[in-house]
Parts: C-alpha cells; sequence; structure tokens
C-alpha cells in the first residue's frame, strides 16, 4: 500500500515560469526566444542547462545565481508561484493520513523558502544541495526512502519528468506519478517511457487522493 506521497519542486508544486523569466531578463534574451531554446534543449534530451550555454558560452549556473543575489535578484518562488491543485491536494492527502514529503533539484536557498511556505504540511523538505546528491543519481532517492518511515515501495513519487522522476524512483523500488504539466511532462507525454513507467498518470495533483484510495483499496 501507498503510506507515503513525496513531490518533486520545479513543475510539481512550483510553476517555475516567472524564474526562467527572470534568467531571461538577466541574459539581456528576449523571454519568448529563452523559452522556444528551452524547449528544444527538453525535445533534444539535453539538460536544460545548455540553454544557457546558446546564450552565453561558458555560463556558470551557481556563479550566476550568486552575482544576482548580490545585484538584489536572487531566485524567488512564493505563494502566488504554486500551482493552484497543491495546498487542496495535500489537505486532503494530510486528512487521508498520508505521511508527505517534497524533494528534488535544489539549492539550500530555495530549500529554505520551501520551510516558510510549507510550515506545517509536510513531514520532509530535502534538497539536492542539503543531500550532496542531485536527481538522477539513485543516491538521492535513497536519501529520499532513508527519510521517509516506510519500505521504497510504499512510497509515491510525484514530478513532471520521465528521466529524472519517474525512471530513478523506480529504480529505487518505489511507485511513481507523471503530472502532465511543465515543459518536460507537456513533452515527454506522449512518448513510450511516459506511457509505460509511471504508475500514475495525472493531470492535477488533486486526482491524487482518490487514485492512492483506489490502488490501496486494491492491494487490502
Amino acid at each position: 500500500m501507498i503510506r507515503a506521497v513525496v513531490f518533486d519542486v520545479g513543475e510539481c508544486l512550483v510553476d517555475e515560469t516567472r524564474e526562467y523569466g527572470t534568467w531571461a531578463d538577466w541574459l539581456g534574451v528576449p523571454r519568448h526566444t529563452f523559452a522556444a531554446q528551452f524547449g528544444a534543449c527538453i525535445a533534444q534530451g539535453l539538460d536544460y542547462r545548455e540553454t544557457f550555454q546558446r546564450f552565453r558560452p561558458g555560463f556558470d549556473l551557481y556563479a550566476e545565481r550568486e552575482k544576482r543575489a548580490q545585484a538584489g535578484q536572487p531566485e524567488a518562488f512564493g505563494e502566488d508561484d504554486l500551482y493552484p491543485d497543491v495546498r487542496p491536494a495535500l489537505a486532503e492527502l494530510r486528512a487521508a493520513g498520508l505521511w508527505l514529503g517534497i524533494a528534488g533539484n535544489q539549492t539550500v536557498r530555495a530549500g529554505g523558502l520551501l520551510r516558510e511556505l510549507f510550515t506545517t504540511d509536510v513531514d520532509l523538505i530535502g534538497t539536492s544541495d542539503d543531500w550532496g546528491a542531485s536527481k538522477p543519481d539513485p543516491e538521492f532517492f535513497v536519501r529520499v526512502a532513508e527519510a521517509a518511515p516506510f519500505e521504497p515501495g510504499e512510497i509515491l513519487y510525484v514530478g513532471d519528468r520521465t528521466d529524472n522522476d519517474v525512471a530513478p524512483a523506480l529504480a529505487a523500488g518505489m511507485r511513481t506519478a507523471l503530472i502532465r504539466r511543465g515543459p518536460w511532462a507537456t513533452i515527454q507525454w506522449n512518448t513510450a517511457l511516459a506511457m509505460a513507467l509511471p504508475t500514475l498518470r495525472i493531470e492535477k495533483l488533486t486526482e491524487l487522493p482518490e487514485r492512492i484510495a483506489t490502488l490501496n483499496a486494491r492491494e487490502r
């Protein structure tokens, strides 16, 4: 049975449209041009950071984050950047007695922002910078499994990517849910892997309580 649900951050809980727009501004590139290159990199199976290289070869994302912070433009997201189904879904899952976590490829600063946003909603907030392991590294999912008080097969990992979320979580023995939103899921949704790998395919997080209850009823 599924006893724990752990969520990715970007394009699962947080709509990153505004943040990537600020990166386009920082680079001095029209936002629609940046978005077009971003989508092209994803469609080609490249790391999204290749987008920055196309506009500024040698671009160091971590170094530029520091420069932005020093310039008074640090990475930021808040309540307005959460997808509208996040709060209702978390409340319903919590009411159903499920253990909840948030774990994604995020900086220490982003981890702090998440802890401010989700003070009592979840049992775990972990980031790649906290753990020294980034998805799809198997060690990231080892850390998730260690943090949750259940067996890997009782954990449902929810994300928007087959490559970074679904495939490595399955390899770690977890159940998975692929949510259709953001650039990765939009591009990957009809691929063979996206059709075959996830335990669940969802359009909204608010589908999860009923879908999980149905799965658990079958396994009792």
